[in-house]
């Protein structure tokens, strides 16, 4: 049996707890799924390289999952414009059962390995692409598929799952093995699995970024300023690398079409 199947010895009796004891058990375990990712610093470490050297050639990092795995894809897609100023397209995550898919339940389509393929080929999937398949359980056909017709096209591919031995992994060129054990709630992988996806996608995405050239020490200089929070942002930004006042900061930003990397140059006369 998987192990993200088995049942959790510490919440065998999670329905006779108080709410102070579920809620202690359940952060034991969120713990368990924060060493689980530590464990796999190693082929994080390969995929972040991979994926890395796909963006600097113009290729895109391709999530695909199905469920919970998909949705993680997706919102990690979705978070890299505002905080790295990236296009779209740089990153994107394809879910089994499309759009509607993030709002409701559709597990039936994780079965459908045809559909992961033709998902794929809607985003025009090119051997510069690096396709990352998540599933928890590690045989979704959906995602399985999906990563096949990419290394057809010759594209690198990342399996991120939480159990050992899976048709994922032994599919992926890179396998990352979170083991974050049985779920507080038997085989609900939304929990300690879906906080492991969630920590490794964020790891890749945030390290090929820095890799790119986005990030200068610690600070997000492509940002774009498409709201007042980020313009304020991109002020402490500006203020902070120069070491000027936030109005002269301002006043730099507005004379460089706020782009934070332009008002610097323009400021050091480069």
């Amino acid at each position: 049996m998987l192990n993200t199947e088995k049942r959790n010895p510490n919440t065998k009796h999670i329905d006779k707890m108080s709410t102070a004891e579920m809620l202690s058990v359940i952060q034991k375990e969120n713990v368990n799924a924060v060493n689980a990712v530590g464990s796999a610093l190693n082929s994080i470490t390969e995929a972040v390289d991979l994926a890395y050297e796909s963006v600097k050639k113009g290729g895109r990092i391709i999530y695909v999952g199905a469920g919970t795995s998909g949705r993680l894809g997706v919102v990690d897609a979705s978070e890299c414009p505002p905080t790295f100023g990236v296009s779209p397209n740089t990153v994107v995550g394809v879910i089994a059962g499309g759009k509607d898919a993030m709002f409701r339940s559709s597990e039936n389509t994780e079965d459908i390995g045809e559909s992961g393929i033709a998902d794929l080929k809607a985003i025009n999937l090119s051997e510069n692409d690096i396709v990352m398949g998540i599933s928890a359980a590690g045989g979704a056909g959906y995602v399985i598929k999906a990563l096949e017709y990419a290394k057809s096209l010759g594209c690198k591919t990342v399996g991120i799952t939480s159990n050992e031995n899976t048709l994922l992994g032994k599919t992926a060129d890179v396998e990352i093995v979170t083991d974050t054990g049985p779920e507080v709630i038997t085989g609900s992988t939304r929990m300690k699995a879906g906080t492991a996806q969630k920590l490794v996608l964020n790891m890749i995405s945030t390290s090929v970024m820095v890799k790119m050239g986005y990030v200068y020490e610690n600070l997000m200089i492509n940002l774009k300023p498409s709201n007042s929070k980020l313009k304020g942002r991109m002020v402490r930004i500006v203020s902070e690398i120069l070491e000027i006042e936030n109005d002269k900061a301002e006043a730099l930003l507005n004379e460089n079409g706020f782009n934070i990397k332009a008002a610097i140059k323009a400021y050091k006369g480069e």
